[in-house]
Parts: structure tokens; sequence; C-alpha cells
């Protein structure tokens, strides 16, 4: 049946999920439909910072001054995705003086605090860090986790009458007299997936105007639809460490380079990152040399990374826009600042705008702007209030230290669930009795992947990006099968057996990178607890032949491409979950 509405919103990435709230709050009519989970593409595949600007500060003050002012906004409106680890911009001794005290007066200039520290207070605050390190520029950076906050943008925009659609990628643009009048979609599903239409069919939205919020595939989209939009995608690699070997997030203070940043999120380290422009945002080489810059070159910041244990590697795709005429050569000099291209006036195509380049940090006011111009479009006249107005779960920043302390939960468990909750974490928590810990490594419970298959269904990569269960160390070895058997009240066998299969394989993918030392002895664990233990190599003497032979063609222990790391999450590509940002290959 087709339907008929406002606006559509195609990406579901943090801009798309931004604007689709905005949207709502301001009384509009809205669909936001991704082609696969929520953060499937460059956001659900980036490092996790929130800048507080410092970043470019010399190259790019525009851009620093808007990173800054947002940075302050998701402090208040989303603190319970952000965790305020602060920053360093640390320099060594063939660093530059000049480049340093450029620096210092960029984030002077663009009002970003900025405070110079010597050698001995950097160690201090970090003890790991290299003992040659001269001196630092202390920021207020911070951490984001990209996953909770977009999920929270979408629960915000589905509770002011907004409809999500996921897995539900554009087949076409509809253009009817030189106007587009809407999109067409495919209902997908698959292992694990909760089914709102039946899969393969397809259906039409027709809406008043469209929004292409799909980053680095926005050229696609405007395909569909005649026009070009001449992205440069930029892919880089991240790499994630099995502890926190720093709590601040450090960056290298000098103009530009590969491997110069390490931000710590959650229990984890991700060390960042290369920036190499490619020509198709879901097909370029992940290459190892990549993953071995990371660890050798920020080595020399933080000695401690050499003997750490990588964990998995993912790449995402900036999806960086270069005005006409810049013909600017390298990525890195690329402006990170956005832009509206509505194609009304600059390819005589009214009834759509696509929105490029920006950042996650900036994603907030690049989604009031699309929408301010839409309203104008649309002769709508609403403010925008979602600078002021929290998201779901951050309604009372206080209430995690408050609940803390009179109910004396003072374990990292209590204390990760309940920073992953925010101001849900009550009625979460309490109401599920007994409530031991599912994935040990995160410190996720029965409580909280209840409530995430409540919101996800059974697609359990969707209840990983609510609750980062199997995320951890043992990146789903030890708790994919306790996360699976928490379907089994209400899902048939088969289902809940293909949604640990999915599950597993997406923690596999990443891991395919990191498999030397320690991690391939962790990786041939895993194998062993669900090829062995589980029957998962469909082993003849526990399954018939028939599914035998499926379950042994399909791939390393529980079917699929894991072993030779194709497909993908971030999975990245439009929106969908990977580690913290696009394509189709392994997330972190």
């Amino acid at each position: 049946m087709d339907d008929h509405v406002d606006v559509v919103v195609v990406g579901g990435g943090s801009t798309g999920c931004g604007v689709v709230r905005d949207l709502a709050r301001r009384g509009i009519d809205a669909v936001l439909v991704e082609k696969g989970n929520l953060t499937h593409g460059t956001t659900g595949r980036m490092h996790g910072l929130l800048h507080s600007g410092g970043r470019y500060a010399v190259a790019d003050q525009k851009s620093a001054r808007e990173c800054m002012e947002e940075n302050r906004v998701l402090r208040d409106i989303a603190a319970h995705c952000v965790e305020e680890t602060g920053g360093l911009f640390v320099k060594r001794p063939e660093d530059s003086e000049e480049y340093f005290q450029e620096k210092l007066e960029g984030c002077h200039e663009c009002d970003i605090p900025a405070e110079v520290i010597d050698g001995e207070e950097a160690r201090r605050r970090e003890p790991y860090l290299a003992r040659d390190v001269e001196k630092a520029i202390a920021v207020p950076d911070a951490a984001i986790d990209p996953f909770r906050l977009c999920v929270a943008n979408a629960a915000d925009a589905r509770e002011h009458g907004a409809r999500i659609e996921t897995h539900a990628p554009v087949t076409d643009v509809l253009v009817e007299d030189g106007e587009v009048v809407g999109v067409e979609i495919e209902h997908e599903t698959g292992p694990g997936k909760r089914v709102h239409h039946e899969p393969g069919t397809t259906e039409e939205i027709r809406a008043r105007y469209v929004i292409n919020a799909t980053g680095a595939w926005a050229g696609n989209v405007g395909g569909m639809a005649g026009v070009d939009v001449e992205v440069r995608p930029s892919k880089g690699v991240m790499t994630v460490m099995n502890i926190r070997q720093v709590d601040t997030v450090v960056n290298r203070c000098q103009p530009k380079g590969n491997a110069d940043i390490v931000v710590p999120h959650e229990t984890a380290c991700i060390l960042g990152t290369t920036d190499k422009e490619v020509d198709d945002p879901e097909d370029y080489p992940e290459e190892e040399w990549e993953v071995d810059l990371m660890i050798e070159t920020l080595s020399e910041l933080v000695p401690a990374l050499k003997d750490a244990r990588t964990l998995r590697s993912f790449w995402g795709v900036r999806p960086l826009y270069e005005p006409p005429g810049t013909g600017t050569e390298d990525p890195t000099d690329i402006t990170r600042d956005y832009f509206l291209l509505d194609h009304a006036d600059r390819d005589e195509l009214p009834g759509m705008t696509t929105i490029v380049g920006g950042k996650l940090t900036t994603y907030r006011m690049m989604a009031e702007s699309i929408t301010d111009h839409v309203c104008e479009k649309l002769d709508h006249d609403a403010a925008c209030d979602t600078a002021d107005a929290p998201l779901p779960g951050s309604e009372d920043p206080a209430a995690l230290d408050t609940y803390m302390e009179e109910f004396g939960l003072r374990s990292p468990v209590a204390r990760r669930s309940r920073q992953r909750l925010g101001s849900k974490g009550e009625d979460v928590l309490d109401g599920v009795d007994p409530n031991p810990v599912v994935c040990e490594c995160e410190g996720v419970t029965r409580a909280e992947v209840g409530a995430a298959i409540e919101d996800a269904g059974s697609d359990l990569n969707a209840v990983r990006l609510r609750t980062r269960a199997s995320m951890g160390n043992c990146q789903g070895g030890f708790c994919t099968h306790r996360i699976a058997a928490e379907l089994a009240q209400e899902y048939p066998e088969p289902v809940v057996r293909n949604a640990e299969d999915e599950l597993y394989q997406e923690r596999w993918k990443g891991q395919r990178h990191a498999l030397w030392g320690e991690q391939l002895s962790q990786a041939m664990l895993n194998y062993q607890l669900h090829a062995t233990t589980m029957n998962r190599d469909g082993d003849p003497a526990g399954l018939d032949e028939e599914v035998a032979f499926d379950a042994f063609d399909a791939g390393p222990a529980a079917g699929g491409d894991g072993a030779s790391g194709a497909g993908e999450s971030p999975g990245p590509a439009a929106a969908d979950g990977g580690e913290p940002d696009g394509g189709v290959h392994g997330d972190r």
C-alpha cells in the first residue's frame, strides 16, 4: 500500500536521525528510510570522538567553531551518550613548535577552551604517554556513542509521530513532471529480522519533499533522480585495542597525517586513522598496512600499544564534499563543513535537497539547517527546539549519581548499565529479577537485553547497537548464545538460531585483520566454543546429513561469509551498526 507524507528522509545515520527528529518535533509528518540498521553507514564506523574543534582550529576555523558550539549542546541534550574524557594535543621533540603555537592561537580564536601543560603534567594525567612528550594543549574533547545517539534520536522522532523504516533500501526516486514526488523502497528481511512487511515487496512513499541524507552514498540516491552529487568518499581505518590504554583523547599535534589519534571508548581504545580517497563507498580495499600503521605510529605516543591485544579493525568512509571549482587534490585539505544542495536551484529539479559533508559532532546543527530549509519550502512555520530538548535517556543527567548513591550501587557493571540507559535506567533495571549479567565484557544485564528486544525484535545486531552486548574483549565468544537465549521465550528455535548466527558473524568480520598473537588464540577459542560445543560446524554426528552439509558449507562456525570477511556493518553504508561510523565491510 502506498503512503503519503510530508517528508521522506533517506539515510539513517546521525544526520538522517537528527533530521527526522527535528521534523517530527516541528509537527511535520515524516518517514525515515534506511537500507540497513540505524548507523549502517559512516556513523557506525567512526572513532567515537565528540570534537572540541581543536583538530580544525588552524585549517578550518568555521568547522572548529561549529564543533565547539555543538559539543556544548550535546553534553546537555545527550548526556547519557557522552563521556567527558577531555583531550590532549601532545608535542614530541620532532613536532613543530611553530605549529603548536598556531594550534593554541587557533583554539583561542575559535573560543575553544585551551590550556598548555608540560610533559610531566601530561604524564600525570595519562601515565602511559611516551616519556619524550614535551608538552600538550588540553581541550574539551569527549567520547560519544554514535549508536546510542542515533537510536535516541529515532526514538524521539517516533514518539512525535515519525515512522522509522530500517532494512528498506531505496530502489527508485520518483520523479513526475520534472519534480521529485517520493521514493520507492524494498522491504528486506533476513536472519533475526523483525518482519513488518512481506519480504521482497516494494512500497511507494509519496511525499511533498525528499531529503537525501545518505552521506557518502548521496551520489547514488542523486543518480536515481537524474542529478549529479559529486561526493568525494575518503576511507579511514580504525583499530580497536583490548583495554583503555588512555582515559583522555590523545591527538598528535601536527598539521595533518595518518595515525594521529587515540580515543578511549567504553572498555576499549580506538586508534585512527587514515585518509585515502576511494571511488566507491562500498567497494574499496581494506589493507593490512593500514592496521600496522595505526599500531606502529601511535605506539610512539603510547608505547603500551605495542604489546596490547588488537580486537578488530574497521573502515569508515567520510562523506566529503568539495564545492565546484575548488580543485583540491588531497582529501585532507577538503573542508569538513556541510552543504545543502537544493536541486530546484541547482538542477531545476524541485522536491529534493541533498545534505553532504559535516561531522557527527555537528549533526544536530546540520539537521536544524535543512529542516529550516524544508519548512520554508513547505510554508510550515515552526521553531527548532532540538538544542534544548533532551534526548530520551538524558532527561535528568543527575539521576544516575542519585540512584547509585541511594541504592549503594557502586560496581562497574551497575554504573555502566545506568550510564547506557540514562534516565530510563530505573524503569529497565528494576523491572527484572533476577537480573544476571549476560555479557561480562561490557557488563550488559538481562534487563537491558530484554528492553532492547522489545524495541528491536529478534534482530540481535540491533540489540547490540542499543546495549553494546558482544562488543567487548571476547567479541561475542562467551555471550552470543546467552543473548540469543533471551529470544527463546518469544521466538521459535529457527529464528533464535539464525539471530545468533547473524550476530556471531557480525563480530567475526572485523577480526580478520587482527589474527595474530593472543587475538588469534581468542578467535580460535571462539570458533571451538561455537563449532564444537554447540555443533555450529554441522558435524554429521550431531545433525542429519542435509543440515550438516548446509551448515558446513556456510562458513566458519556460524554460517555466512566470516572467513572471507565479505559483507558489512558501524555494516556501514547508509547507516547500520559497526563500531564507533560506512560501506559493506567488517566493523570494529
